[in-house]
């Protein structure tokens, strides 16, 4: 094959075919746990989830809330998915080769958003959200409305249980009770309202017996049927830790920023330096996005240890 202008445009036009097809293929799962927020800088302020606005009476002026002191910021990430391609496989009509490498490089992309969700979830208890406090942890604080603070938990260390009724009622019901509970600072239910019960693979039969079997495994009648969705994903590194979420509310418990989606990158120019030195293209995915946490009152992790 002669490598020209034209060849090489045919060839990276069927690699970006090849790549979008994957791409549009490819699974997700962020979006059930996760919020979309688009970004338009380097960095994003998330300084306003300091406060969980809800409506109130009105009487007399309006009550103002101010932000809190503390910041919370997003930065944005480069990530990339670059292949090689010899001149010589061009040449010698050998690219059939590189067609897998471009679906991987499409379903790669297509996947960033959940690996980039999937370390928030595996970080919760030990990275904090935007109170200064692990996003799962024991000790919240929250403000009331007549200055007190008081500390509340959105963690637990309770295994997964369906073993029994009582199991269940301790690990999967003390957790939507836990949540259920939760309170704004004018001391009024935040109406939780945990739906979707994220767990890793080893937890995941449990999980499903929980939310579609009419008995759990002592007989008894299982109370939580029919009231959460299971997510699982392979991600997840704990084969004990689980995560009762509310993906009910506009925001959600995890932040996925993008600042530019995954796209099909090329150089052909043959007067790239790596072209003309070494007569490699190349073709690949580029993009910018992070992750962070939402409202640490929709979620409840438990260690399970």
């Amino acid at each position: 094959m002669i490598v020209n202008a034209s060849t090489l445009s045919q060839i990276f036009i069927n690699l970006k075919t090849t790549f979008n097809k994957a791409f549009e293929a490819a699974p997700s799962f962020w979006d059930k746990v996760a919020m979309l927020v688009p970004s338009g800088t380097a960095t994003n302020d998330y300084k306003w989830l300091s406060n969980f606005p809800r409506m109130k009476k009105w009487i007399g002026d309006k009550q103002v809330k101010a932000l809190a002191a503390f910041g919370y910021t997003i930065t944005n990430d480069d990530w990339e998915a670059t292949v090689e391609v010899d001149r010589n496989h061009i040449e010698d009509d050998q690219l059939g080769i590189y067609a897998p490498q471009a679906q991987m490089a499409g379903h790669s992309a297509k996947q960033l958003p959940d690996e980039i969700v999937a370390d928030l979830v595996n970080g919760v208890f030990v990275n904090k959200c935007f109170d200064g406090q692990y996003m799962c942890d024991v000790d919240h604080p929250v403000t009331a409305a007549d200055g007190t603070v008081t500390s509340v938990s959105n963690k637990g260390a309770v295994a997964l249980s369906a073993a029994t009724q009582a199991a269940a009622i301790a690990s999967l019901g003390a957790a939507r009770t836990a949540m259920k509970k939760f309170k704004d600072d004018e001391g009024r239910p935040l109406n939780i309202t945990p739906n979707v019960l994220l767990v890793p693979p080893a937890l995941e039969d449990i999980a499903n017996i929980l939310a579609n079997n009419d008995k759990l495994d002592d007989g008894k009648p299982n109370p939580y049927k029919g009231t959460i969705t299971v997510v699982c994903d392979a991600r997840l590194t704990s084969d004990t830790a689980w995560f009762l979420l509310d993906t009910t509310k506009p925001v959600k418990p995890f932040i996925y920023q993008e600042r530019k989606k995954p796209v099909f990158v090329q150089q052909v120019d043959p007067q790239a330096d790596d072209v003309f030195m070494r007569k490699k293209f190349k073709f690949g995915a580029a993009a910018r996005e992070a992750g962070g946490y939402g409202f640490w009152q929709l979620i409840y992790g438990s260690t399970g240890a």
